[in-house]
C-alpha cells in the first residue's frame, strides 16, 4: 500500500512537471506575424513587373541581333561616338545592368515587408548572386519556364491591376457625380433627380462589386511573400540572361557572316544552352572584383562619359535641341526670319561661335549661285542624315526617362549609346559648325532669290501700268 501511494505521488509530480513545461512554452512562444496583402502598393508593383517584362524582351535573340547589326552600326554612332564594337556593346550591357540595379532596389524595398527571413534578405542575396553567381534558393529559372509561366503570370497581374486602377477611377467619378446630384438645387420631389440618384447608386453598387472581383484576382490581395517571390525569380533570371548574352558580345558579326555569336554562345565555363540558367552559367570569378568593386559598381563606371564627350560637358541635351532647330530651318530656309536667326545664335556656345566666325571670315555677301546652293543642300542633308537621329534619340531617351516614374508600361527602346551622350565634343561641334555655314548660305540665297523675284514682279507690274497709261493717252 505504501508502494502504491509512492508511485501515485511520483506519477502526479511528473504530470505536473510536463504541464508546467507545456504552459511555459505556450506562454513564451512568439506568435508568427500574419502575412499581409500588398493593397494599394499593387499599382507600384505592377509598374515594376511591366518594367521587368520590358527588360526581358530587350534581351531576346531578336533584339540582341538588332543591337549588334543595327544599333551599334548607326552611321552617327560610328562617326562621333565610337568605332569599337567591344566598347559599344559594353555600353549597352552597362545600361541594361544599371536598369536592373535600379529595379532591384525597388524589389528590396518591398521584400522588407515580408515575414520570410530569406525574402527579407533579397538585397544581400541578389548582390551576392551578381558578384559570385551563388543562388542558394534557386531563384533563377530556365528561359522556357520564364516565357511560358513566369512572364504570362506577370503580364496577367499587370493587366488586371491596370484594369483595377481604371475601375477604381471610374468609381470615384460615379461617387462624385452622386454627390453633385444630391447637392442639386432641383426640387426634392423631382422624378428626374430621384431617378438619376437611384441610377447612380445602382451603378456604384455594381462598380464596387467589379472592384472587389478585380482585387481578388489582381495584385491587390496578394501577400508580400507571393509578390516578392515572383519579382525575385524574375530579376534573378534577367540578370543571369544578361550575363549570358553579353558573355561573348565582343565577337564581330563579320567573323561568322550574318550570324550573331553572342546570342547563342554560353559562358566560357558553361556547357549548357542559352535557355538554361544555373549557378555555373552565371558564375563570375571572384578575382574580377578583387579591387573591392562589385559587379554593379564596375558596370556603373562604364556609364561615366569620358572628358572628351558631350555627356561629360553636360551639353548633350542642349546640342540635341540645337540640331533639331537647325534641321527645321534647313528644311524651310525661306521661313527663317531675323528673330529666328538671333534665337539660334544665342543657343550657340562660345566654342561654336568662334569656329563659325572663323569659317565665315572673308565670305562675300552675295549668295546667288544656284549650283552652290544645291551642293550645300546636299551636304547638309548628308550631315543631318547621320547626326539628326542621334539628336532625336537624345530627346526621346531623356523624355522617356523623365516620364517613366508615372508610366506603368515603359516604352523606352533607345539606348544611351544611340544618343549624343557619348558623342565626341569636338567632332559634334565641327558638324554643327558645318551645318551653320551651309544654313547661312542657303538662307541668304533664298532671301536674294525672293528679293530678285519681288523686284522682277514689281518691274513687270510697273511696265504694265506704264503700258496701260500709254494706251489710255
Amino acid at each position: 500500500m505504501a508502494l502504491e501511494t509512492l508511485l501515485l505521488r511520483v506519477n502526479s509530480a511528473i504530470s505536473h512537471s510536463f504541464d508546467a513545461v507545456r504552459h511555459t512554452s505556450s506562454t513564451t512562444a512568439k506568435p508568427s506575424r500574419k502575412s499581409t496583402n500588398v493593397g494599394v502598393l499593387a499599382f507600384e508593383i505592377a509598374g515594376l513587373m511591366s518594367k521587368l517584362l520590358h527588360l526581358w524582351q530587350s534581351l531576346s535573340d531578336k533584339n540582341m541581333i538588332r543591337l549588334h547589326n543595327e544599333s551599334i552600326n548607326l552611321e552617327g554612332v560610328r562617326k562621333i561616338v565610337s568605332n569599337d564594337d567591344a566598347f559599344l556593346l559594353g555600353l549597352a550591357c552597362a545600361e541594361l545592368v544599371e536598369n536592373i540595379r535600379f529595379l532591384a532596389k525597388s524589389v528590396a524595398r518591398i521584400s522588407h515587408k515580408c515575414n520570410d527571413a530569406n525574402l527579407r534578405s533579397f538585397e544581400r542575396l541578389f548582390n551576392d548572386f551578381a558578384n559570385s553567381g551563388r543562388d542558394p534558393y534557386n531563384y533563377v529559372i530556365g528561359s522556357k519556364e520564364m516565357e511560358a509561366k513566369n512572364n504570362k503570370k506577370l503580364d496577367r497581374y499587370v493587366n488586371l491591376t491596370a484594369q483595377l486602377y481604371r475601375e477604381m477611377d471610374e468609381l470615384n467619378s460615379l461617387e462624385s457625380s452622386l454627390r453633385k446630384a444630391l447637392r442639386s438645387e432641383e426640387y426634392d420631389a423631382s422624378l428626374s433627380k430621384e431617378q438619376k440618384v437611384l441610377d447612380l447608386q445602382q451603378k456604384i453598387v455594381w462598380q464596387r462589386q467589379e472592384i472587389k472581383y478585380l482585387k481578388d484576382r489582381s495584385l491587390w490581395n496578394r501577400s508580400f511573400e507571393t509578390v516578392t517571390w515572383i519579382l525575385a525569380r524574375s530579376i534573378f533570371t534577367i540578370l543571369a540572361r544578361t550575363k549570358v548574352v553579353f558573355a561573348s558580345a565582343t565577337v564581330h558579326p563579320s567573323d561568322q557572316g550574318t550570324a550573331c555569336p553572342f546570342v547563342s554562345n554560353p559562358l566560357v565555363r558553361s556547357t549548357k544552352p542559352l535557355g538554361d540558367f544555373d549557378q555555373e552559367s552565371s558564375t563570375v570569378d571572384k578575382d574580377d572584383y578583387s579591387s573591392g568593386n562589385g559587379f554593379f559598381e564596375s558596370n556603373s563606371k562604364l556609364l561615366k562619359p569620358p572628358p572628351s564627350t558631350l555627356g561629360a560637358a553636360a551639353l548633350a541635351l542642349h546640342y540635341a535641341n540645337l540640331i533639331i532647330v537647325m534641321e527645321k530651318m534647313i528644311k524651310f530656309p525661306q521661313m527663317v526670319g531675323v528673330d529666328a536667326r538671333d534665337d539660334l545664335y544665342t543657343m550657340l556656345p562660345s566654342s561654336i561661335r568662334s569656329a563659325l566666325r572663323a569659317r565665315l571670315r572673308g565670305v562675300g555677301f552675295s549668295a546667288s549661285d544656284p549650283v552652290l546652293a544645291g551642293e550645300w543642300r546636299e551636304a547638309l542633308g548628308r550631315i543631318l542624315g547621320w547626326l539628326s537621329p542621334l539628336a532625336h534619340n537624345m530627346i526621346k531617351w531623356q523624355s522617356e526617362r523623365s516620364f517613366e516614374q508615372q508610366n506603368m508600361v515603359p516604352k523606352t527602346n533607345v539606348m544611351l549609346l544611340q544618343t549624343l551622350f557619348f558623342a565626341n565634343k569636338d567632332k559634334t561641334e565641327a558638324a554643327i559648325t558645318e551645318l551653320l555655314v551651309g544654313l547661312n548660305y542657303i538662307c541668304r540665297f533664298e532671301r536674294e532669290m525672293t528679293a530678285k523675284a519681288l523686284f522682277e514682279c514689281n518691274n513687270s507690274i510697273n511696265g504694265l501700268i506704264n503700258l496701260q497709261s500709254s494706251s489710255d493717252n
